[in-house]
């Protein structure tokens, strides 16, 4: 049990690292966009960059744009209603799904999208996902332990067998690209295979605003559309309350850990590092372009950030003995000596998984607020932090 833990840790640790590592590229297919038809409405998109939605008569097309770094590719669904027959004006067309409402077993590889069903009061219809400890949700914890989520392999990795076993009206898919092969056994076995690309937007929003997909695929695009805008609109009040205090001169803000010699933290494009600037920081390391991870030398860090004012999100050490005892470097920089060290772990679920990446990523608001109390704590005078929390000694 105890090596189930470590391992559950590590992954934790380096789960946002490893999944914005580089994608393999995949064949190209027949675009159904070069067939175009009339009388299809597009659904306003807001920040979102990797999708598109169409409506026709209770009909949904969906496309996937970028559904993974440097796909070569569109990936479309259509979504038909119950009861529905194909529309004579698609039957030329190639979809990679088509999917019929209302689903009743779902299956998810990525614990960001489990909350997608939570809010629009779907959660009922999660079946199966792989390594079930790493869900935090206190209501899907209860539907695990009653044997209402199947377990379906290890780490991200699907056990085909199980998901045959299963038989979940489609799979929602989050991929580097490298496992394309097992989306087609998948496919071909007669299983709809979704994929979700919202970990390459850019824009926090734009992470968010995939909801709007999960909700096309069960039926309730319109809700999934009401509930970005109200988060939308909590994150915009946040943001507006920095942009107009004018801050002169943000405070420095420095991110990541050691491992294996090499230091760890977002690159200038990534989700994290627009999160810290729309809340009023200075991100040492934004001269590093990039969406994913930044591998950077300790001398590197210790030049840019030795007299950092914040040191946020250090992995999940739960101390600033623990991380010490990881490595006594660490102890070179201000913020270990301020005790301004802050981690992304205030909530975790029964088995060990943090919420913060599971719900985190969905609202985005939470996270902007809990950075701007922490960097400009006079802003949100009555916020509580929600998602982080501060080092403490021991």
């Amino acid at each position: 049990m105890e090596q189930n833990k470590g391992t559950l840790r590590v992954f934790n640790r380096w789960y946002l690292i490893c999944w914005l590592l580089l994608a393999a590229l995949v064949s190209c297919e027949s675009d159904p966009r070069k067939q175009s038809d009339t009388g299809w409405q597009l659904i306003p998109i807001a920040f979102a960059e990797g999708f598109s939605i169409q409506t026709l008569n209770g009909a949904i097309w969906i496309e996937i744009r970028e559904a993974f770094p440097k796909a070569n590719r569109s990936y479309h669904y259509l979504i038909l209603p119950d009861n529905a027959s194909f529309p004579d004006s698609l039957r030329q067309k190639s979809f990679d799904a088509v999917i019929h409402l209302p689903g009743k077993h779902l299956v998810f590889t990525s614990t960001t999208h489990i909350p997608h069903l939570e809010l629009l009061g779907n959660e009922e219809l999660l079946a199966g996902f792989p390594n079930t400890d790493l869900i935090s949700s206190e209501i899907q914890r209860q539907r695990i332990n009653k044997g209402l989520v199947k377990e379906l392999g290890t780490g991200a990795s699907l056990n085909l067998e199980s998901v045959l076993d299963l038989s979940p009206d489609w799979i929602m898919v989050s991929t580097l690209g490298n496992d394309m092969q097992q989306v087609t056994l998948l496919s071909n076995a007669g299983i709809p295979v979704v994929l979700n690309g919202d970990y390459v937007e850019k824009h926090p929003l734009g992470v968010a605003e995939w909801i709007k997909v999960t909700g096309a695929l069960t039926g309730k695009l319109t809700e999934a559309t009401d509930i970005f805008e109200e988060i939308s609109a909590s994150y915009r009040q946040a943001e507006k309350l920095v942009w107009n205090s004018r801050i002169s001169s943000p405070p420095k803000i420095m991110s990541g850990v050691m491992y294996n010699d090499l230091w760890y933290a977002p690159g200038a494009e990534s989700w994290v590092s627009i999160l810290l600037e729309h809340a009023g920081g200075d991100y040492l390391f934004k001269e590093n372009n990039g969406k994913g991870g930044l591998s950077l030398s300790y001398e590197y860090v210790l030049d840019r950030a030795e007299m950092a004012d914040f040191w946020i999100g250090a992995a999940d050490y739960s101390s600033l003995s623990s991380l010490k005892l990881a490595d006594p470097k660490y102890q070179a920089f201000r913020p270990f000596r301020t005790g301004n060290i802050y981690t992304y772990t205030a909530k975790k679920g029964a088995t060990g998984g943090l919420l913060y990446f599971e719900a985190g990523y969905v609202r985005p608001d939470l996270v902007l607020r809990d950075l701007i109390k922490i960097i400009h704590p006079d802003l949100l005078p009555e916020h509580t932090l929600y998602f982080y929390e501060q080092l403490n000694e021991i």
